[in-house]
């Protein structure tokens, strides 16, 4: 895939079509059907909006990578700064902001650091 990859498991029993699981990638606006829409068919994807100037979203990142990761949950981010029509397009006013997708729809979000429960 050529959507920077940082990790990638196998997945068995995959029923959407895609070999590889990756549990943490970045997506651009030209990605975003497929590798969100289309893949939330198959699983939840988990879309971390962010930026690299922000602290609290490069604080979030290994929460939200190790949560993926245990739950066998697709984690993707997008940079606001580099993708601001996927931001507008998901009224993300704050980040970092995360939107749990399934279906190709929203089914939960939050806004703000989250830390890792005990």
């Amino acid at each position: 895939m050529e959507v920077g990859a940082r990790e990638s498991r196998a997945a068995a029993g995959n029923e959407g079509g895609f070999s590889d699981v990756e549990w943490s990638m970045d997506v651009t606006e030209q990605t975003f059907e497929t590798e969100v829409i289309e893949r939330s068919a198959a699983g939840p994807v988990l879309v971390d909006f962010w930026a690299s100037w922000c602290k609290p979203c490069l604080r979030l990142t290994p929460v939200l990578e190790a949560a993926a990761e245990e739950r066998d949950v697709t984690l993707v981010k997008v940079d606001v700064d580099a993708n601001k029509e996927l931001a507008r397009r998901f009224d993300v006013a704050g980040i970092p902001a995360v939107k749990a997708f399934r279906h190709g729809e929203v089914v939960a979000e939050f806004v703000g650091a989250k830390s890792r429960p005990a």
